[in-house]
C-alpha cells in the first residue's frame, strides 16, 4: 500500500485537501470521502502570451492569470481543478454521481503534432518551449500507424517526479518533471491549454532506467466523458487505445537509435485509485520541492502564490522575466521530416 502523505496547503495556494487518506482498496475520488475537497469560488481562467519563433529554440509560451499577471503553469496553477460558479453565484453543491475529483492539465502537445513541447522547469516562470537535444529541435517521429503524438500530451501542475525518490515497487527514480498526461479526449487541444480531466488509469513507463508515470485521463467537457469512469470502461468502448498506448510509449525512442521503453507492472495499466495516490505523492514531493525542503535537481521555483515558498517573487518581477524574452516573430518553417512515416 502506498502512504498518502498530505499536509495543509502552502499557505495562500488554491488547494484545498482537507483530512484526506486512501487506499487501493477505497475509492479516494468521493467528495463524501474527502469532505473538504470542494470548495466554491470563481474558476481561474489562464491567458498564454508567445515570444520569441515559433519552431525555433527562442520560442515560448508564458501563462498568465485573467487579469494579467505573469505566473508559472508549474507551480501556480492549482492541481486540483476548481468548481466553475458564473456571475458571481455560488455553484451548486455537486450531486453524488458528479463528486468526481477533477485533476488541472497543462496542455503541451496537441494529438497529432510531432514537436516535442514541455514546460521548461529550468527556466523562470516555467513557460512552455520545444525540447532541444544536442543544438536541435526534437520532434516525435510517425511510428506506422500513429501521426505524432496520440493523445492530448501535458503536465499535472505541482506535481514533481522527484530523481532522489525510488519508487517502492518499480525501484527506479523520478524523471524531475511534472507528472505527466494523455489525455483521450474527442477534441484537439493547444499548446499552453488549461482544462479539467477526470483520472481513468495510469502506466508505469520506464524511460533509461528513470520512473516516468503517464496518467490517462479525459477532458470532462468531452462528449465521452461521463461514459468513462475507469480504465476498464477505456479497454471495453475503446478496443485497442491502451494497446496502442504502450505500443506507442515503447517505440517512440527507437527511430533516434534509442533502445525501446521498459514499463513496470509488465507493461499494465493500474486502476484510478492507484492513480489518484501518485499523483499525490507527486504533489508532496512537489511541496517540500517549493518550499526547498527538497533538492531542486537545477529546477526553477520562482512563483507569485506558494506562501510559503522562499522563490516567490511580485508580479512585478514576474513581468520582468517575461519582458526580458525575445518579442514573438514570424515563425520558423518546420522541420521537413514530420511527414516521414518510420516502421518499427
Amino acid at each position: 500500500m502506498r502512504p498518502l502523505l498530505l499536509r495543509p496547503p502552502l499557505g495562500c495556494l488554491d488547494t484545498a485537501f482537507g483530512s484526506f487518506r486512501a487506499s487501493r482498496n477505497k475509492l479516494v475520488t468521493q467528495a463524501a470521502v474527502v469532505p473538504h475537497l470542494y470548495y466554491f469560488r470563481k474558476t481561474m481562467h489562464y491567458q498564454t502570451e508567445e515570444r520569441g519563433r515559433p519552431h525555433s529554440p527562442d520560442y515560448r509560451i508564458y501563462f498568465k492569470t485573467s487579469d494579467g499577471k505573469y505566473i508559472s503553469p508549474f507551480h501556480d496553477i492549482s492541481l486540483i481543478a476548481e468548481t466553475e460558479q458564473d456571475n458571481d453565484v455560488p455553484a451548486k453543491k455537486p450531486k453524488k454521481n458528479d463528486s468526481e475529483v477533477l485533476f488541472n492539465m497543462v496542455v503541451e502537445v496537441p494529438r497529432w503534432s510531432n514537436a516535442k513541447m514541455e514546460i521548461a522547469t529550468k527556466e523562470p516562470l516555467n513557460p512552455i518551449k520545444q525540447d532541444v537535444k544536442k543544438g536541435k529541435l526534437r520532434y516525435v517521429a510517425n511510428i506506422f500507424p500513429h501521426k505524432g503524438y496520440i493523445w492530448n500530451y501535458g503536465a499535472i501542475p505541482q506535481t514533481w517526479e522527484d530523481p532522489n525518490h525510488t519508487d517502492a515497487e518499480t525501484k527506479c527514480c523520478g524523471d524531475n518533471d511534472p507528472i505527466d498526461v494523455c489525455e483521450i479526449g474527442t477534441q484537439v487541444c493547444s499548446p499552453g491549454q488549461v482544462i479539467q480531466v477526470k483520472v481513468l488509469g495510469i502506466l508505469a513507463m520506464i524511460d533509461e532506467g528513470e520512473m516516468d508515470w503517464k496518467v490517462i485521463a479525459i477532458n470532462v467537457k468531452d462528449p465521452d466523458a461521463k461514459k468513462l469512469n475507469s480504465i476498464e470502461d477505456v479497454r471495453k468502448s475503446r478496443p485497442g487505445h491502451l494497446e496502442a498506448t504502450v505500443d506507442w510509449f515503447r517505440k517512440y525512442k527507437v527511430p533516434d537509435g534509442k533502445p525501446e521503453n521498459q514499463f513496470g507492472f509488465n507493461g499494465q495499466f493500474k486502476d484510478k485509485d492507484f492513480a489518484v495516490e501518485i499523483i499525490m505523492s507527486t504533489h508532496e514531493h512537489w511541496r517540500a520541492l517549493v518550499q526547498n525542503k527538497s533538492n531542486s535537481a537545477g529546477i526553477a521555483c520562482k512563483n507569485i502564490s506558494c506562501c510559503a515558498s522562499p522563490s516567490k517573487c511580485s508580479a512585478e518581477e514576474a513581468k520582468e522575466v517575461v519582458e526580458s524574452a525575445p518579442a514573438f516573430d514570424s515563425a520558423h518553417v518546420a522541420c521537413p521530416e514530420l511527414g516521414k512515416w518510420h516502421f518499427v
